[in-house]
C-alpha cells in the first residue's frame, strides 16, 4: 500500500511538472487558444484563474488520475470515468465564463491524458517484471492450474505471512542405501524417487520448494491461499505412501526402503530474493523445521507419516489417525503431540477404526502409567499377521518389562 501511494505521487508530480512546462513555455498555446474560444468567451472575462491555482489543479488532477489508474480496476469502468472527467473541465470552463471568469481547461485535460498513459506504462512494466518473477520461481514447481492462478493473481514477491502445510518426504534408509550401493545406482534410485514424489505432490496442488538428495519439501496453501491445505497435504501423502508401497512390491525399485513423511501446519513467511541475477524464493517458519523433524522421527517409532496437532485438528474428520507421542518443539520448553495418519476416512473399514481406538486407549493408559491396562488395549490393537505395525511394537517393547515387573511383584506379594 505504501509503495503504491509513493508511485502514485511520483507519477502525479512528474506529470504536473511536464504539463506545467508545456503551459509556461507556450508550447501548447495554440491549442489552448482554440479550446478557449470554443467553450468560453475570453474577451468578455473580467477575471482569470491565477497561474498558481492552475498549476495546483493540474497537480491534484494528475495525482488523482494516477491513483485511479493504478488501482487495477476494470478498464471498461475506468476509461469512461476519466473521459467524463476531461469533459468536465470543458464544462467547468464554460460555467466560469458565464460569471466572466476565465479558466483554461487544456492543462488539466493534458494532465488526465498523460497520467493515464504513465500509469498504464508503469502497470505494463510491472506486469512484465512480475511475469518474469512468477515464471522464474514457480515454473515446473506448480501444476498448470495453480500456475495460472499465480500468474493471474496479485503475487509480487514481497515477503508476506501465509498459512499453509509443509510436507517433507524422503526414503527412510537412504544412508544405508548409499553405503550398500554403487553411486550410479544410488543416483538413479534417488532421482526416480524425487521425480515421482515431486510430480505426485504437484498434481495434488502443492508447491515444490526443494527436491534434492535430502528429499522433497512441498507446501500446500502457498502461493495460492487454500483453506483446505492441511487436508490436501495429508490426503496427498497418504495416497503417495500407498502408491510407493504398491510400486515397491511390484518392482522393488527402492529395495527395502520406505517412504517417510512429516507434515506441519502453521504460519510461513515467504518472499522473493531479488538481489541476485536469478530471483529465488525464501520460505521460513516453524512448520518448515517441524516437518523435517517429524519426517526423521518416523525412524524412531516405525511409523511412515507423522503430523502435528494443528494438522490433526484440521483433518480429523477426513483422516483416520492415532496419537504417537509427545516431542519437544522448536523451543525446548514446548511439547508437541504428534499423530500418525493411517487411512482416509472413506477407505477405513470398521475393524481399522476399532484397532485405532484400542491403540488410542492404550496410549492414554500408558501416559497414566496404568501399564497392565495399556498392555491389554495394545493387544486388542494388533493387526492380522500379514500386516506389520511397527508403532504398536514400539509401545509393546516399552510395556513388556513394566508388565513383567508388575507380574513378579504380584507373585512376590502373594
Amino acid at each position: 500500500m505504501k509503495r503504491s501511494l509513493v508511485t502514485t505521487v511520483i507519477i502525479g508530480v512528474a506529470i504536473a511538472i511536464v504539463v506545467g512546462v508545456l503551459h509556461a513555455t507556450k508550447a501548447i498555446a495554440g491549442l489552448e487558444t482554440a479550446v478557449a474560444q470554443l467553450v468560453s468567451d475570453y474577451a468578455a472575462a473580467t477575471r482569470a484563474v491565477g497561474e498558481k491555482w492552475q498549476y495546483l489543479l493540474v497537480l491534484v488532477t494528475a495525482v488523482g488520475v494516477a491513483w485511479l489508474s493504478l488501482r487495477n480496476l476494470p478498464r471498461l469502468r475506468t476509461y469512461p470515468l476519466l473521459g467524463f472527467l476531461a469533459v468536465e473541465f470543458l464544462v467547468l470552463s464554460w460555467v466560469c465564463s458565464l460569471y466572466r471568469i476565465f479558466f483554461q481547461p487544456v492543462p488539466c485535460i493534458f494532465a488526465v491524458a498523460f497520467a493515464v498513459a504513465a500509469a498504464e506504462g508503469w502497470s505494463a512494466f510491472l506486469r512484465r517484471d512480475r511475469s518474469h518473477l512468477v515464471r522464474t520461481m514457480f515454473a515446473n514447481r506448480l501444476s498448470n492450474k495453480e500456475f495460472r492462478r499465480v500468474r493471474n493473481g496479485t503475487f509480487d514477491g514481497q515477503p508476506k505471512l501465509y498459512e499453509g502445510s509443509v510436507v517433507v518426504c524422503h526414503i527412510a534408509n537412504r544412508r544405508g542405501f548409499t553405503r550398500s550401493s554403487d553411486p550410479a545406482r544410488y543416483s538413479e534410485t534417488m532421482a526416480k524417487f524425487i521425480r515421482e514424489t515431486a510430480d505426485g505432490l504437484i498434481e495434488r496442488g502443492a508447491y515444490i520448494h526443494a527436491a534434492d538428495g535430502e528429499g522433497v519439501v512441498a507446501i500446500f496453501g502457498f502461493p495460492n491461499a487454500n483453506a483446505q491445505h492441511a487436508q490436501d497435504a495429508a490426503r496427498a501423502v497418504l495416497e503417495l505412501s500407498k502408491k510407493f508401497r504398491e510400486r515397491q512390491d511390484e518392482e522393488e525399485i527402492f529395495g527395502a526402503g520406505e517412504m517417510h513423511a512429516g507434515i506441519s501446519s502453521g504460519d510461513i513467511i515467504a518472499g522473493a530474493v531479488k538481489d541476485s541475477a536469478h530471483p529465488a524464493l525464501l520460505a521460513s517458519g516453524e512448520p518448515m523445521e517441524l516437518a523435517r523433524r517429524f519426517c526423521a522421527l518416523n525412524h524412531r517409532y516405525g511409523s511412515k507419516i507423522l503430523i502435528d496437532t494443528p494438522t490433526f485438528d484440521s483433518v480429523s474428520e477426513t483422516i483416520v489417525a492415532r496419537p504417537i507421542d509427545f516431542v519437544s518443539g522448536t523451543n525446548s520448553h514446548d511439547r508437541l503431540e504428534i499423530y500418525e495418519p493411517l487411512w482416509l476416512a472413506t477407505e477405513a473399514k470398521p475393524e481399522h477404526v476399532a484397532r485405532r481406538d484400542s491403540f488410542w486407549s492404550g496410549v492414554v493408559l500408558y501416559r497414566e502409567k496404568r501399564w497392565a491396562e495399556a498392555y491389554s488395549e495394545f493387544q486388542k490393537a494388533r493387526a492380522p499377521e500379514e500386516e506389520d505395525d511397527p508403532a504398536l511394537q514400539f509401545y509393546l517393547r516399552r510395556l513388556e518389562p513394566l508388565v513383567l515387573q508388575l507380574t513378579e511383584s504380584s507373585l512376590e506379594e502373594s
